[in-house]
């Protein structure tokens, strides 16, 4: 393998590049409009987000986090009052529960990597509230077992779904499970803006007015102001983007699950690897592979390998859980979570990789670990 491929982790200016005249005869479209907050564009994608993902309501908010702050803040946290979540999450979950005046407390993983219901319910104090579980890299948790625990004990449910839209869990849809759910729509996400941009789902119709009021200053969907809020709308030029993308996301979906496929083809046999489940391995689950994240021996030689062959990768949130940025607090041991991140790396996965560039990325891992 003499050839050096140039392939990416993501190639950011093809966003632009790749779609640049359906984006500026959007942007011209809007423009003369004048029409950039809170215009058809933005309810027409609000409509097209909840009829997705078969909820009664969806909110456009400025970002997912803001999606999940407003959503403990509808459900009304207090000081003191706790949510479990993943510590293999981003930041975000916890920070959007802490900023809504509550406590986040991280635990384990299981062998799917996601949140270990046993740990969920090992962590069950007098003060626990709520769980968060995260939908992560585009895979629905195992919602029968969270939903029992939390529907036992009286807890509320707000999902994490901000990798995962259109991942579903026995034919629902991640993001409806619990009393919302909130989606990202930053650009290298599957259904991607030029910008920072969320949704938030539910099918309680309270949350969802608590949310909208919270997300336009106080007011209303007919414009009064009910209580206090803040501004955490969705741009519309945004939306209207987001509206000519979403007519494309069911082919973006087909075409991540076979690069996923294609992984699992060339890499399955390699016994140093541990990959995520094939889209095809249990009927439970649809995955719409935000991201292939896998765990690797020799990881780190593994990644400057890689790189010296022109191929990007990641490895997620600094490689580490929740529970150790020791600045944050935390004083738990999740040896599974910290086990993970010495191992997790990502590879390639979007809609401007090739079937080329993922066989030169998988014989590049496999004569690393040949060679």
């Amino acid at each position: 393998m003499s050839e050096i491929r140039k392939v990416p982790f993501f190639d950011y200016p093809r966003l632009f590049l790749d779609d640049r005249e359906e984006i500026l005869s959007t942007v011209e479209e809007v423009g003369r409009r004048g029409a950039f907050i809170m215009q058809k564009d933005l309810a027409e994608f609000e409509e097209k987000l909840a009829t997705y993902a078969s909820a009664k309501h969806s909110v456009g908010v400025a970002n997912a986090t803001d999606g999940l702050e407003l959503a403990w803040l509808a459900v009304g946290l207090k000081k003191g009052d706790e949510v479990i979540i993943s510590s293999h999450t981003m930041l975000a979950t916890a920070s959007a529960i802490v900023t809504a005046g509550g406590t986040p407390i991280p635990v384990e993983i299981g062998p799917d990597n996601l949140i270990d219901p046993d740990a969920i319910s090992a962590a069950i104090t007098s003060r626990t509230v709520g769980i968060s579980p995260t939908q992560l890299n585009g895979r629905t948790c195992d919602m029968d077992a969270i939903m029992k625990i939390a529907n036992d004990k009286k807890l509320v449910v707000v999902e994490d779904a901000a990798q995962a839209l259109g991942s579903r869990f026995k034919g629902q849809h991640s993001g409806t499970f619990g009393i919302a759910g909130s989606f990202s729509f930053f650009p290298a996400k599957v259904l991607g803006c030029l910008g920072d941009g969320g949704g938030v789902v539910t099918n309680n119709s309270e949350i969802f007015e608590k949310i909208y009021q919270l997300h336009d200053h106080g007011r209303n969907t007919s414009g009064d102001i009910k209580s206090w809020g803040r501004n955490s709308r969705l741009d519309n030029l945004q939306a209207a983007i987001l509206n000519k993308r979403f007519a494309r996301y069911q082919e973006v979906i087909t075409r991540r699950r076979e690069i996923a496929s294609l992984y699992q083809t060339h890499l399955g046999e390699l016994e140093e690897l541990e990959l995520p489940p094939a889209p095809n391995e249990n009927s439970h689950h649809f995955d719409v592979y935000q991201n292939y994240e896998l765990q690797a021996d020799n990881r780190d030689d593994l990644k400057r390998f890689l790189a010296e062959k022109g191929i990007g990768t990641i490895i997620q949130w600094g490689g580490k859980g929740v529970h150790q940025w020791e600045g944050l607090g935390f004083t738990q041991k999740l040896p599974k979570v910290e086990r993970f991140f010495e191992r997790s790396i990502m590879l390639p996965m979007n809609m401007f990789i090739s079937n080329d560039d993922v066989s030169y990325i998988c014989k590049s891992i496999t004569n690393f670990y040949r060679k």
